[in-house]
């Protein structure tokens, strides 16, 4: 099965299947990264700047702010959902991600 999944709003949501899925504003907690000096970086969202499919898993590189440092940039990919026969899963933003 075939899952269409891209950036709408100049990366303010993530589309899936033509439907809005993940949107910015949101915190993800980022450990093993190389983000910022933080040990786990806490980022808040403020845009996706690509995103991509290594299937089963659909990531994302974020762009965003840590809230403890300040530093800003851009992540490296993130694993935001799944695909599993066809149908996507989120994954919950506030649980500790390990970014690739």
């Amino acid at each position: 099965m075939t899952i269409e999944v891209h950036t709408l709003d100049d990366g303010a949501w993530i589309s899936v299947n033509n439907e809005r899925r993940i949107s910015v504003s949101q915190l993800w907690r980022l450990a093993t990264h190389d983000f910022c000096p933080c040990e786990e970086a806490d980022v808040l969202v403020e845009a996706f700047r690509e995103v991509g499919v290594s299937y089963p898993d659909i990531e994302a590189r974020i762009v965003g702010e840590c809230i403890g440092c300040g530093t800003d940039g851009v992540t490296g990919w993130v694993v935001v959902g799944r695909a599993i026969d066809g149908e996507f899963y989120s994954v919950v933003p506030e649980s500790v991600h390990f970014p690739g």
